[in-house]
């Protein structure tokens, strides 16, 4: 019988001396880079300027980053609140001694909120246009960059997925396993490849980037759709505060992302758009 069991074991980054660049760190660093030359593509089409892309970028990283480890500590550690505080916000950890840790404990749901946030306060400072005509272009980037933090969460053998009970799997020598689970990590990049082909096709080959609200609509249903079926496959992460009806934490906040997108893709309707149409 053909068997796929693959013994994963890599390093877990480049030890530079004076402290360990992480592949996680990495990846991330990837896809901020790559969302800034998708964006740099998309705003030359749009006629915006350069200046306000150096600004976009720095509302991005720092709302998205900060976002991210919020969430993930309010959903998945909170302990961390009086245990370690710093912790929270550097990426270091002093209880138990100092360590260097890099970038670890990133929640996506965190970060979503964050991006939204810090796209309205970039619109408002910045570009002065709408919250949703950014958020329709962002999200490209956004999904192309969610690919490679997957990456790096299976790099990092963290999210891993259950037992697959047969000799099909990634065994995750790492945490000093000898069985194979699925690879979960890889299952969820994988799909979020045609989430951001979708938007690529949805912007570039169709008018609907005018329809302010659908783009940023369909990568919210598409995007979180893909995670909650995911998490049918994942080992629960930390304390899972929330179960109902059999769905965890994960799943649960992953709802209302789909709901909301729903509405944007269906349902709402721009001011902007029927002002233009009555003057027409």
């Amino acid at each position: 019988m053909f068997a796929l069991e693959i013994v994963w074991d890599p390093s877990k980054g480049l030890d530079l001396g004076f402290f360990m660049l992480h592949y996680y760190s990495v990846m991330w660093i990837v896809a901020f880079l790559l969302g800034l030359n998708i964006m740099k593509r998309i705003y030359k089409h749009e006629g915006q300027s350069e200046k306000s892309l150096d600004s976009l970028f720095i509302y991005s990283v720092v709302g998205i980053m900060l976002g991210a480890r919020l969430g993930h500590v309010i959903f998945y550690q909170p302990e961390l609140f009086t245990e370690d505080f710093f912790s929270i916000f550097l990426p270091v950890k002093f209880k138990g001694g100092f360590e260097f840790t890099g970038f670890q404990g990133l929640a996506s749901h965190g970060a979503a909120i964050a991006m939204i946030i810090s796209m309205y306060l970039y619109n408002k400072k910045v570009l002065h246009k709408t919250v949703l005509w950014i958020l329709d272009r962002v999200v490209i980037p956004v999904a192309s960059g969610a690919v490679f933090v997957r990456l790096g969460n299976f790099i990092n053998s963290e999210i891993i997925g259950k037992p697959t009970g047969s000799d099909f799997g990634v065994v995750f020598k790492q945490l000093g396993e000898t069985f194979p689970r699925h690879p979960a990590q890889l299952y969820e990049a994988f799909s979020y490849v045609f989430v951001f082909l979708a938007l690529m096709y949805f912007y570039w080959k169709t008018k609907k980037s005018e329809q302010e609200g659908f783009l940023f609509g369909l990568f919210l249903v598409l995007l979180w759709t893909v995670r909650f079926f995911v998490e049918f496959m994942k080992e629960p992460q930390g304390d899972e505060y929330f179960i109902l009806m059999g769905f965890n934490t994960g799943q649960l906040l992953s709802i209302p992302f789909i709901l909301i997108g729903l509405y944007f893709m269906f349902v709402y309707k721009s001011k902007r758009s029927d002002v233009e149409k009555t003057r027409s």
